[in-house]
């Protein structure tokens, strides 16, 4: 079936490698002689309009596919849209398969993270249902690092990169000053924390990272955090912390919820947060007296195309290839994994997974990975994550900035 069409979408939140996984799937698809390659634009929402491109019309030669590599964002568009049961709406899976069919479309892939897996495991079973020759296959994405069955997901590698430098940059940015300060840096992560705990890599010979790491694994006691400050304020002019957006105190509630009426979640019932920060720098200047600064990275995070690791964009491009050589060899209902064979030298494998277990799972950091109480990570932590953000892979500069592709 290699002389068939093929779709591709991206969904969920975007990474700076998430395009090098499309540019694996493309090129990987056009080299094995498939007709035409489609793109959905803005994930399953997008295909349900029958909004999708060729996207043989927007890369055209092999410069393209290195531009694409190195363009940030979703280049086909995302989404954030949860498919119903087929129980619930079979129109809807009538709908997409009609769609599929007029495309002349065999194989399917989804870039994504957990809830794009749950996307692909309802369209394989609905196709497996109704003796549907579509081959379904989830490629894996997210800087959260949590899905489930894979040693990493790409996208993790860069933000991890990102803000282990933003760590160091911050903290001799503090030490510049005679005066008393404490820094606390929000990091995204609403279960899991391998984002904030990224931030112990920024521990070396020329920076003391940061003072305390909070996860959202752990719960996370106000009166107990002011008192750690306090101490470590005996002793050092500067504080800084990272801490997870998502940790909770001991009634299971977001600390950044404590000042708000509402929390707006998104169509997966995730609660869409933001500012603990914010309201923890207020909180600890009241308590000491000390000037306080709340630094939130946001979206910089994920799409630092400028700063990615080229072990990533790299890692990216090959779950996006070996997606397409396996749905080719007639697998249905798998996403690509990584399995790691050795952290020194680092060496990784592509397996498949049966998607069923990976949708609406989340990994999170191991207990024995989080030490001082709940306030710092281990060195076993940081002989895992290490590896994932080395190497540079040098974006293509126009006039002094960056150059990306764009529909």
């Amino acid at each position: 079936m290699s002389n068939t069409n093929i779709i591709v979408g991206q969904s969920g939140g975007p990474t700076s490698v998430i395009n090098s996984s499309l540019a694996g799937v493309f090129k990987t698809a056009r080299d094995h002689g498939c007709k035409k390659i489609y793109g959905m634009r803005n994930g399953i929402e997008g295909l349900l309009k029958e909004s999708y491109v060729d996207i043989s019309d927007y890369i055209k030669s092999n410069l393209d596919i290195e531009l694409l590599k190195r363009t940030p964002a979703s280049f086909l568009g995302t989404c954030r849209c949860k498919l119903p049961t087929q129980e619930n709406s079979p129109e809807t899976y009538e709908k997409i398969f009609e769609i599929l069919k007029k495309l002349e479309i065999g194989y399917f892939f989804y870039i994504g993270g957990n809830d794009s897996m749950d996307t692909i495991a309802k369209l394989s079973a609905y196709g497996k249902e109704f003796d549907s020759d579509i081959r379904f296959i989830g490629i894996p994405k997210t800087i959260d690092n949590d899905l489930a069955a894979t040693d990493h997901t790409p996208g993790y590698g860069s933000a991890a990169k990102y803000i282990a430098t933003a760590m160091k940059e911050i903290i001799c940015d503090a030490k510049t000053y005679s005066t008393d300060s404490i820094t606390i840096v929000e990091i995204m992560g609403r279960n899991a924390g391998w984002l904030t705990a990224a931030s112990a890599l920024s521990r070396s010979e020329d920076c003391s990272g940061p003072d305390l790491i909070y996860l959202p694994e752990k719960v996370f006691d106000l009166d107990d955090f002011v008192q750690r400050i306090k101490e470590l304020k005996k002793d050092n002019k500067v504080v800084t912390v990272a801490i997870s957006e998502g940790v909770k105190n001991a009634s299971g509630r977001y600390i950044c919820e404590v000042n708000k009426k509402s929390i707006i979640t998104d169509s997966f019932g995730h609660k869409l947060l933001g500012g603990t920060a914010m309201y923890l720098s207020d909180y600890l200047t009241d308590c000491t007296g000390i000037k306080t600064r709340g630094i939130v990275f946001s979206t910089l995070q994920r799409c630092a195309s400028h700063l990615v690791s080229s072990c990533d964009i790299s890692e990216a491009f090959m779950a996006g290839a070996d997606a397409v050589v396996a749905a080719l060899n007639g697998e249905n209902g798998k996403m690509v994994i990584f399995k790691r064979i050795s952290n020194n030298p680092y060496s990784i494998i592509t397996e498949l997974c049966d998607v069923q277990k990976v949708a609406n799972e989340e990994k999170r950091v191991p207990d024995e990975w989080i030490i001082n109480n709940g306030t710092y990570v281990s060195k076993e932590f940081e002989d895992y994550a290490r590896p994932l953000i080395i190497g540079e892979l040098s974006p293509f500069m126009v006039d002094g900035l960056p150059r990306h592709l764009f529909i």
